[in-house]
């Protein structure tokens, strides 16, 4: 039976502290899954939905982009996606006595846990100017309010169109439609925060900005090098093709200031012997310093390139571009400098060199740990350099994979959801709909932030997601978010950023993927693209949480309509009432969706093309793949600081928080604690158990200041520290952020540690 919410917020003062865990999934995770599923929905509810998770007739876990497989286990899904589908599914209701109950400043009191377990948004709720809480209001005039707000703007150009990796393809195109035809390329995203730095590297290197591997390559691998990412928390799933990348005769290579578990080894949860003995994943751990990944990776293909015939001279000559002057950047490369900057040992690089020798076909995975640093996509550049060199890109078995983090991300860029446009994707989606769009560039969310911040911003439209708890200098955010006029989130439950408004607010309840979706034509469905470039439909099976909840292409379709009126000749009643008359106009606007509607009907779905993988064509500016040679980067940290990297928990995905506990890392019961190597502890005088304000230190002069967080000795990195995110945002300076990419450096903040 289902559970209540909690009442009161659960006291963090004293978190407990065991030892980390050496293995990840097993027994223990299918406990924890089944307990969390019950509390939420009951048992009934728990499988009639559980078991339609990522099956080909059921939707796509609203969790992580990883890719499913043809054949799909009944069980198809880990255990933070359970979690993520227990909350959306939850029996646990937020309805308009709830906020008259709890006005907006004790909302703002709440921590991100409480807001999330209290359970589905029913009805739209309004903010009025001078309230202290929100109250229901109709559709209707919640669209009336959006209108006069944003028709009242001085330029298009104040307004800013946030999405979340959650939307569907159908409702990221509608989105990125309205915007451009209202006047404005502000469309701000998630990816701006975690894989822009990817993107940025990838485009220019090979040509498009997405990894170039599927499941089948990574169980054709020689050799996997998983750098930055911890997937036994953030994609579990990614675990399984991990083992039977091994079982095939693969070797693993961690690279990572932290030991994770699950790369350690998996019990895999599918099998009995999985969950007995589990599978040793890891064949070489570099616990690697914060930030030290360009420089290792430089170092490697200075090897590379020293090692008779270890080039492959072929693929260089014949789709390459700038290696001379990688080569002469790499054979500066310092012996002595890398192990400075990575904290490695010389016998550790070699045997690293050693493995990636003996391999023919290589794939790189990268996540967090690599994108969200100043020299983040100088860092990138030079993990593609070492697959260039070694003809590993366009081979089966071998290619890039940044993991995205949240479902649909990828899609929601596909689909238009950009500030910086192509001009062929503008052209063609003025031909189609006879539109003028802007062609200037728009703002990203660092600069959405400062846009605010500085009074040329001032109505803020969130599709999804947690803007508060998402971006960087919380402090910063949260002031400059109270200066606009508006905020609007479309939302399934309550987080922090409800509870940060503008003068007027609104929060507009919305299915969910769980949800089935009905409409004037019939049932419908939504579309989403995976981690590696696979689209395919997404059909929930649930009655909505409410009878007052609208489907996000619905919402976009009504504000288009409330906004710019008969103005506009663009379908938009046409597009709510029926999905496929979307798909058709994406169809003729966005290549490789080609007969959309056919292709997405397939169980399979369909994969998108990708010129250097399937072709070893690759559309940079000089028509080949291009080798880069910038200089290295790594962090220098003062003496008496360590350089903090922000993280998630493992009962937390993305700014959602599931529970108080990080299993595998020995931590329950709070989430205030910062991990701090034994060795650095003791020269700072941090005893494990003490309490300390953590104080970051950038070159603005501003404190930045996170108080009270218990000390826990931790076998990170010598000279490193982590914690978990969003608690630590605050410290993560606005302006600090990736050349290039604009990605706040969240894994690169210098840190002190003062009495708490």
């Amino acid at each position: 039976m289902a559970t209540k919410p909690p009442t009161g917020d659960p006291v963090q003062d004293a978190p407990q502290v065991t030892p980390p865990k050496h293995a990840a999934a097993g027994l223990p995770a299918i406990g924890h899954t089944l307990r969390i599923a019950q509390e939420q929905m009951g048992l009934a509810r728990t499988a009639r939905t559980l078991l339609k998770v990522n099956q080909k007739d059921g939707f796509d876990c609203p969790g992580c982009a990883w890719p499913e497989g043809d054949k799909r286990h009944t069980a198809e899904f880990c255990e933070n996606g359970a979690k993520a589908v227990a909350e959306e599914a939850t029996l646990r209701r937020v309805t308009p006595e709830f906020f008259a109950a709890h006005p907006l400043a004790d909302l703002a009191t709440r921590s991100g846990y409480w807001l999330g377990q209290q359970g589905r948004i029913t009805q739209p709720m309004y903010l009025p100017e001078g309230g202290d809480r929100y109250e229901a209001i109709s559709w209707e005039r919640a669209f009336a309010v959006i209108a006069e707000e944003l028709t009242a703007l001085g330029s298009p150009d104040e307004a800013l169109f946030y999405t979340s990796g959650r939307t569907s393809n159908e409702a990221a195109f509608l989105f990125q439609l309205f915007a451009r035809e209202f006047g404005t390329n502000n469309l701000p995203d998630c990816s701006n925060m975690c894989h822009e730095s990817s993107g940025s590297a990838l485009t220019e290197t090979i040509g498009i900005g997405k990894g170039s591997v599927s499941l089948e390559d990574l169980h054709q691998a020689d050799l996997i090098i998983v750098a930055g990412q911890n997937p036994g928390t953030n994609h579990p799933r990614m675990l399984s093709a991990l083992e039977k990348a091994k079982t095939a005769g693969a070797k693993i290579i961690s690279v990572n200031p932290l030991p994770e578990a699950g790369m350690e080894r998996f019990k895999n949860p599918q099998t009995p012997l999985g969950m007995l003995r589990g599978t040793a994943l890891n064949d070489l751990f570099l616990q690697i310093r914060i930030g030290g990944d360009q420089a290792l990776f430089r170092l490697l293909n200075k090897l590379v390139i020293e090692t008779e015939g270890a080039t492959d001279e072929d693929f260089v000559r014949e789709h390459t571009h700038g290696y001379g002057e990688l080569a002469a950047a790499a054979k500066e490369a310092d012996w002595d400098e890398t192990l400075t900057a990575t904290g490695l040992t010389r016998p550790e690089i070699e045997r690293a060199l050693a493995m990636v020798l003996a391999s023919k076909r290589t794939i790189v995975c990268w996540a967090m740990g690599l994108t969200q640093h100043k020299h983040a996509v100088a860092t990138i550049r030079e993990v593609v350099n070492l697959l260039l060199l070694r003809g590993n890109i366009g081979r089966p078995g071998a290619g890039v994979c940044p993991v995205r983090g949240h479902s649909n991300v990828q899609g929601d860029r596909t689909m238009g959801i950009f500030e910086r446009p192509a001009p062929a994707f503008l052209d063609a989606l003025d031909k189609e709909f006879g539109i003028t769009s802007p062609r200037g560039h728009g703002y990203d969310v660092v600069r959405s932030i400062q846009a605010m911040r500085d009074g040329r911003a001032k109505v803020l439209f969130a599709m999804g997601g947690n803007f508060v708890g998402a971006t960087p200098d919380t402090e910063v955010t949260e002031a400059a978010i109270r200066r606009t006029a508006l905020t609007v989130h479309v939302s399934t439950k309550l987080n922090r950023s409800h509870a940060v408004t503008g003068r007027r607010a609104l929060i507009l309840p919305t299915l969910g993927r769980t949800d089935k979706d009905v409409q004037a034509s019939g049932r419908q469905f939504v579309t989403v693209e995976d981690s590696m470039g696979m689209v395919h439909a997404s059909r929930g099976n649930l009655a909505p949480a409410s009878p007052h909840l609208l489907s996000e292409p619905a919402i976009v379709a009504r504000m288009a309509r409330a906004v710019l009126g008969t103005a506009s000749a663009t379908p938009w009643e046409q597009f709510e009432r029926d999905y496929a008359t979307i798909r058709d106009r994406i169809s003729r606007v966005v290549p490789g969706f080609e007969d959309f509607n056919a292709r997405a009907a397939r169980p399979e779905g369909f994969r998108l093309p990708h010129a250097p993988r399937d072709e070893r064509r690759f559309p940079t500016r000089t028509g080949k793949a291009n080798f880069t040679a910038a200089p290295v980067e790594y962090p220098r940290v003062p003496q008496g600081r360590l350089l903090l990297q922000t993280l998630r928990s493992h009962d937390q995905y993305n700014t959602t928080i599931y529970g108080l506990d990080d299993r595998y890392r020995g931590i329950t019961g709070g989430r205030r604690i910062v991990m701090v190597n034994p060795a650095d502890a003791a020269e700072l005088g941090l005893a494990d158990g003490s309490y300390t304000d953590l104080v970051s230190e950038w070159k603005d002069g501003v404190e930045r200041r996170a108080p009270g967080f218990r000390v826990v000795h931790y076998p990170t990195a010598r000279g490193c520290a982590a914690a978990y995110y969003p608690e630590t945002n605050v410290l993560v300076p606005l302006d600090s952020t990736a050349d290039t990419s604009n990605t706040p450096a969240s894994k690169s903040v210098v840190v002190r540690f003062e009495p708490a």
